[in-house]
């Protein structure tokens, strides 16, 4: 076993309540379990909104499995009011709660702050919002997406001359994530001084208007809107995008006059005595000619040799890696950015790593993304809960293991299927 196995993580001993579905709320809470929290992720008998969409594995979906490990799950009905003191029992053992449920749909079910307050009067409560729960837009449904469009976001990604362009991956979710995690670290530093817990409101928008400090900032300080460059650089040249032989591209950019000069030295050219290309002002000048004849170097050199020889010089290069690259790159491996866990029903299952390194109590991937509903039982009885009584709730349909799931969608499926053969 490794230290990294065998490690606790430095938030052992926390209990974390994940009420949140999708991105944004759940892979907070996945940040905190990775680091040792016990999260405990309540859901519906539907379940969170990702193990519904995105390619399948089995009976589990890729966006839930990629986001949710390092969690316990329960099925427990909030919609009922019998279910609340259920709730009630499970919130007294926690340290945070996490929810992204809009409102009214978040007090009928007794998850906003004074509610959970009530049940435990030291609760870290992170509420989870696409534009602030409060103020011109709050109650408004939103994504990633969206934030990106009111935030100015996809103003500025995308050519030139072409139509705005959205992140390729969900990163306003991943930076709020973050957000959500190192607030909860902050809360309870304050609690331990003060003994006090306290609510706390996240939102996708302020996260990307944080993220922005360089681009808003630039209008605000000094009036200056930043136009889309797609993958130029605002400041300097050449930096983009280039070709290889073999039908594939590297970046190369030059933040420093010195990086140009050992562009042109790897890359056996004199450009850096051209008077069009002389100082960076001149290569900005003439950038059109400046990418063409450094495309048209590039393309003499397969991928992985121009990046060797890059490298060696000391540029600034990285080759542009496709999914299946990404997964194999030595440098991600050696951190251990992909890992694996075997789950019950899939077996081995690689996810993405622990992007924070301890070197005293690291973190570490101890539980698969769990089935829905399959640490129900297991969870009640530890706030003391029978088995006769969790069979009790269960008959009542107050709460469900993942057993009661599979029922539940197997009987739905034999009625859909019994349908479509009386119509036929």
């Amino acid at each position: 076993m490794t230290d990294q196995q065998s490690s606790a993580g430095p938030l052992a001993g926390l209990r974390v309540l994940d009420v949140s579905t999708m991105l944004a709320g759940p892979y907070g809470a996945t940040i905190m379990g990775d680091l040792g929290a016990d999260v405990i992720k309540i859901e519906s008998h539907y379940g969170d909104e990702s193990r519904h969409l995105g390619p399948k594995r089995g009976t589990e979906r890729s966006p839930f499995l990629s986001l949710n490990r390092n969690k316990r799950d329960i099925v427990l009905d909030l919609q009922q009011e019998e279910a609340q003191a259920i709730f009630a029992k499970i919130v007294k053992t926690a340290d945070v709660l996490i929810s992204n449920i809009r409102e009214p749909a978040m007090s009928k079910l007794g998850l906003n702050y004074e509610q959970v307050k009530a049940h435990k009067s030291d609760i870290i409560w992170i509420g989870v919002t696409a534009f602030g729960p409060d103020g011109p837009y709050a109650g408004r449904p939103g994504i990633d997406f969206l934030a990106q469009g009111y935030t100015g976001a996809l103003a500025l990604n995308g050519e030139p001359d072409g139509a705005p362009v959205r992140t390729g991956f969900p990163a306003v979710d991943v930076m709020t994530s973050l957000l959500v995690s190192n607030a909860a670290l902050a809360a309870l530093r304050v609690r331990d001084q003060s003994g006090k817990g306290q609510r706390i409101e996240i939102s996708l928008l302020d996260a990307l208007m944080h993220a922005q400090a360089s681009s808003i900032g630039s209008y605000l300080t000094a009036d200056f809107v930043t136009p889309r460059t797609g993958n130029r650089s605002l400041y300097f040249a050449p930096s983009g995008v280039y070709p290889t032989k073999d039908g594939k591209h590297v970046v190369i950019t030059t933040p420093a006059e010195k990086f140009f000069g050992k562009l042109c030295s790897a890359l056996d050219v004199d450009w850096d005595k051209e008077e069009r290309f002389h100082n960076i002002d001149a290569r900005l000048a003439n950038e059109d000619e400046l990418d063409a004849v450094v495309s048209a170097r590039t393309k003499e050199f397969n991928r992985e040799e121009l990046v060797e020889k890059l490298i060696a010089a000391d540029v600034l290069t990285a080759p542009i890696n496709e999914v299946e690259d990404v997964v194999k790159d030595p440098q991600i491996l050696h951190n251990k950015m992909i890992t694996s866990v075997e789950h019950p029903t899939l077996g081995n299952v690689d996810l993405t790593g622990v992007p924070i390194r301890f070197y005293n109590t690291p973190g570490s991937i101890r539980r698969h993304p769990p089935l829905i509903g399959e640490h129900t039982v297991e969870l009640l009885e530890e706030v003391g809960y029978s088995k006769e009584e969790i069979a009790e709730l269960q008959s009542q349909g107050l709460i469900a293991d993942n057993d009661e799931i599979v029922r539940i969608k197997a009987e739905r499926r034999a009625k859909k299927a019994a349908a479509a053969k009386g119509k036929s």
